[in-house]
């Protein structure tokens, strides 16, 4: 069965597609059969990146790496949710399939949930993010798990329930500063203690950096440029490959090594 990946966190402008476009690419650079659904049923930015990917290579004669997108159907009243039956089609072709989640709660995104082998919660290095997550006192206390926590406490019993095995959770740091402020470390302290109570593991995912957002109407990203033609990186953009590689090799996918 293919290995499902889940991309989630209800807020947005957390870094979930960016997130979600370059896992799925990397492992389909890494010669992985991927899958790929957008649940965001009004943004789509994950499902028009790789529009914008199959229009790019059309335009341009150039062949890459492509998961395949799959598409959720309406409700037919068969029984079968629309996501259930999404996956099963994508299943047989691929060994992973990535779900990237609304930055909202919705009926979808609690599924996909329960559908998680690997969960990816990217989050801004804040206190308004971490909020999803947790409660705390005004003085830094963490008092126990908020809505988000919940949510996939809640499908970890689901899956528990139905024999489906454990999910490694990952809660990805993204826009780190660069130095080590009193507020980051804060929020580091704070990730770790609750990480050791609701069992997350917690790793720094990626930074500010404009070529994430250069290449989205092209449906390309950082590993793709020696193959439209780019010799040179800037040390920024190798900064970024660097970013995607280590978190390639934290996410510890069944027989995945990395390898770009």
């Amino acid at each position: 069965m293919a290995h499902i990946i889940v991309v989630g966190n209800e807020k947005g402008g957390s870094g979930k597609s960016t997130t979600s476009m370059h896992v799925a690419t990397a492992l389909a650079r890494m010669g992985y059969r991927v899958g790929a659904l957008d649940l965001d049923v009004r943004q789509r930015s994950f499902g028009r990146y790789l529009e914008n990917r199959a229009a790019y290579m059309a335009r341009s004669g150039i062949a890459l790496p492509m998961p395949l997108l799959g598409h959720l159907e309406a409700e037919t009243g068969d029984g079968v949710d629309p996501l259930s039956k999404a996956v099963a089609g994508l299943e047989p072709e691929c060994d992973f399939i990535l779900l990237d989640c609304p930055g909202s709660h919705t009926r979808l995104s609690q599924m996909a949930h329960t559908l998680a082998d690997t969960l990816i919660t990217p989050m801004n290095d804040s206190f308004v993010d971490f909020d999803l997550l947790a409660r705390m006192s005004p003085e830094g206390k963490v008092l126990g798990p908020s809505i988000y926590a919940e949510m996939v406490w809640a499908a970890r019993q689901l899956r528990g329930e139905a024999g489906a095995g454990p999910i490694d959770w990952l809660v990805l740091r993204n826009r780190l500063g660069t130095q080590a402020m009193h507020n980051k470390r804060k929020v580091g302290g704070a990730l770790t203690t609750l990480s050791k109570r609701i069992g997350f593991r917690v790793a720094p995912g990626f930074s500010e950096r404009v070529i994430f957002r250069e290449l989205f109407p092209r449906g390309l990203t950082l590993l793709d440029l020696k193959d439209i033609g780019t010799d040179q990186l800037s040390m920024s953009n190798l900064a970024a490959r660097q970013e995607l590689r280590d978190l390639v090799a934290e996410l510890n996918l069944p027989g995945v090594t990395v390898a770009f």
